[in-house]
């Protein structure tokens, strides 16, 4: 009887355990934010003639239209 109900609490919470999936998206979410930031400044960047300051405004106007 004791052999049984460790088998069965074993596959039980074995499953219960396992958080790789949800680590795995925890990652993913952080490398989309990451791209989406290097996005955003490698284009006020690229677009950008004047000095920092110009840079900066940009980056933000466009972060506040994307979020709206």
């Amino acid at each position: 009887m004791k052999n049984l109900m460790i088998k069965a609490w074993t596959k039980v919470m074995v499953p219960v355990r396992n958080e790789r999936g949800a680590q795995s998206l925890e990652w993913l979410g952080l490398a989309a934010l990451l791209i989406l930031v290097l996005g955003i400044v490698s284009q006020a960047v690229s677009s950008s003639q004047g000095s920092i300051t110009g840079v900066i405004t940009k980056i933000i106007d466009k972060i506040t239209k994307m979020v709206g």
